[in-house]
């Protein structure tokens, strides 16, 4: 089961860097973007 999900996650990042355009480098790049605003989001709407 775990392996299907596995499978499954590896196919939508393919698809994912097929339609953008970009390589796996650009993908890790845009995973720590949205990682840093979506922190930056929950701090300013639940610390502040």
């Amino acid at each position: 089961m775990i392996q299907n999900y596995i499978n499954w996650e590896k196919k939508q990042i393919d698809w994912w860097k097929e339609k953008l355009g970009v390589s796996d480098h650009g993908v890790a790049w845009i995973s720590f973007i949205k990682g840093v605003l979506v922190g930056l989001l929950v701090y300013h709407f639940f610390i502040i």
